[in-house]
């Protein structure tokens, strides 16, 4: 249960600013500098957020075990992949499929690498905080 809250409130925290930081980069970046490079330039700034939110739920939650990261950041990277399935959806229009079908694209796949990051992120710094005791 405390893993499942943990998950929850890692992929609120960085869902919520992909959200603000992804209305930024489509309103105004990807019109200056194209596609790709506004993806770019975002990914640094989602997978730090990632880092530190990472670090605070660790915290927060008492969560140490490595075992227990690994399983968080897998739980949030599935919510993060269902409300990309339903923003997909709502704001494009766009079936399961579909939606599925575009993560091969060039733009898609940076952005699912920095998601399988997001994943990760907590095992990682739960080996890195654990590292330091």
């Amino acid at each position: 249960m405390r893993v499942g809250t943990a998950a929850a409130a890692y992929w609120g925290i960085v869902f919520a600013l992909g959200f603000v930081l992804g209305t930024v980069r489509v309103l105004w970046v990807i019109p200056r500098v194209g596609l790709i490079p506004a993806t770019l330039l975002e990914l640094p700034v989602i997978l730090a957020a990632s880092w530190f939110a990472a670090g605070w739920i660790l915290r927060r939650f008492a969560i140490a075990d490595g075992r227990e990261a690994l399983t968080l950041g897998v739980l949030a990277f599935v919510l993060l992949m269902a409300a990309e399935c339903a923003l997909a959806a709502v704001l494009l229009g766009q079936t399961p499929a579909q939606w599925l079908a575009d993560l091969v694209r060039p733009r898609a796949l940076l952005g699912l690498a920095g998601q399988m990051v997001f994943a990760l992120m907590p095992w990682w710094r739960a080996r890195s905080m654990s590292d330091r005791r």
